[in-house]
């Protein structure tokens, strides 16, 4: 196994710079100087959000006749999150210089004696324990019963409804619930760009099993994560599945696996793979009185079933597939800079360009050619700023795989070259004259 400190290529920095100067995602509240933990995502990276989900969503529910989708609410009763342990217990340890008053995660300090602000010794506070949990209130009322809290997790929204799902589909087990979410946990000292937020997004199942049958479950989901590492492009050779030792489990965990990625700051935790035994179930059940309970007709007995979870975060995951995918190309005094992004999730699947937009023809008949294209998929951008060599350039940083080219010969001065186009490739840079059949073919083939 490599280092743990083994990391890709590319610094923080520079991925923060892309994203920022190409519109993939902004400090949040910039103007006003911006919110700690929080970022808006601009128009190419919230169609690289969308693409990462829709295809986990493909994969984990669509594909497969065992997943049900639900979209909870961010506001549940109180009393939710009490039976969950959340209110008790989803705390972080907080220490507080007395120097220059700043605050930290206790666990994350290098040196528990050592301030990593002022670097001031023995200023460090006593720690105390800091509850993540937005607090808000629902209503008029100003007791205690209007409390409410933004939910820090999905998965809570899944167990309430798992009576709903039985009675509303009848599904046989094993079976599962996903749902994708925002999620809000006030995080003591939010960094590392998008990795660590106050408002984030999870992709996650809870998938249900017989309690002799979990392994298997386990198994399989966690070959499935596996695979959808490779599909979304994230670099296998710093993805590593790691088992947690039993020591450092969960109080709901039998069995975790966290997939650790080696971002540019070190190598840390990307998914998580849980086995959660029937701890929420039986919480729930308890807190609300209602007995979540799955009754099998073959054994005519009632079991409360275990759960296997599979959990996504769908910031940290486009974190890592913007590391995986960077590439600097250098020739000369030269430096291309490109995204490697599979062509199914990168933001914008082709560029249609006129050779030169000052004339009409060629722009006449590249917008045919674009609209035919977009038939295929409606992410077909158009550009004409520039010369062609610069428009390749913007293309290649934001990840576009193909730049497709309208010149005099597509419009038949060379009657063997009519209706034919020039197709680059983004990752080599290499480019062929193909005819447009030819490239709505290489396109669908591409995009699967």
């Amino acid at each position: 196994m490599k280092d743990k400190n083994t990391m890709p290529f590319v610094t923080l920095e520079t991925i923060v710079s892309l994203c920022k100067r190409r519109g993939f995602v902004f400090p949040g509240s910039e103007i006003y100087g911006g919110l700690a933990g929080t970022f808006d995502y601009g128009h190419l990276g919230l169609a690289l959000k969308d693409n990462i989900k829709r295809l986990w969503w493909r994969m984990f529910v669509e594909e497969r006749d065992d997943m049900y989708g639900i979209g909870a609410a961010i506001l549940m009763n109180s009393k939710v999150w009490e039976a969950s342990g959340h209110v008790s217990g989803f705390n972080d340890p907080l220490v507080e210089c007395r120097n220059c008053k700043g605050r930290f995660r206790a666990d994350h300090l290098e040196d528990a004696n050592t301030c990593p602000t002022c670097g001031k010794s023995g200023t460090l506070g006593e720690a105390r324990q800091f509850n993540m949990m937005f607090e808000t209130r629902a209503g008029v009322s100003d007791d205690a019963s209007a409390t409410v809290y933004l939910r820090p997790e999905t998965a809570a929204g899944m167990f309430v409804n798992f009576k709903n799902t039985i009675d509303a589909y009848h599904p046989k087990l094993p079976f599962g619930l996903a749902q994708i979410g925002k999620a809000f946990r006030n995080e003591i000292a939010p960094r590392d760009f998008i990795f660590r937020l106050r408002e984030l997004e999870q992709m996650e199942v809870e998938y249900f099993v017989r309690p002799d049958e979990w392994e298997r479950a386990f198994s399989q989901w966690e070959e499935v994560m596996s695979v959808f590492a490779r599909e979304v492009g994230i670099d296998i050779e710093h993805f590593h599945p790691t088992e947690i030792p039993p020591g450092d489990l969960a109080h709901y965990s039998k069995r975790t696996i966290d997939f650790e990625f080696d971002y540019p700051f070190g190598r840390k935790e990307l998914w998580g793979l849980a086995y959660r035994t029937d701890f929420d179930l039986l919480a729930h059940t308890k807190g609300s009185t209602v007995p979540l309970e799955y009754f099998d007709e073959t054994t005519g007995e009632k079991i409360v079933p275990h759960v296997i979870e599979p959990s996504l975060g769908v910031d940290r995951t486009l974190l890592a597939i913007l590391t995986s995918a960077y590439r600097e190309e250098t020739t000369g005094e030269d430096t291309r800079v490109y995204l490697a992004l599979p062509p199914k999730i990168a933001p914008i699947k082709a560029m249609v360009s006129p050779l030169l937009k000052n004339k009409p023809e060629l722009v006449e008949r590249a917008k045919e050619i674009r609209a035919q294209l977009k038939k295929i998929h409606p992410a077909i951008a158009w550009e004409d700023n520039g010369n062609i060599g610069k428009r390749y350039r913007r293309q290649d940083e934001i990840g576009t795989p193909f730049c497709i080219t309208i010149d005099f010969d597509t419009l038949g001065e060379n009657q063997e070259l009519k209706d034919t186009v020039t197709l680059r490739h983004r990752d080599t840079g290499e480019q062929e004259r193909l005819a447009i059949s030819e490239v709505e073919e290489r396109l669908r083939s591409a995009l699967g």
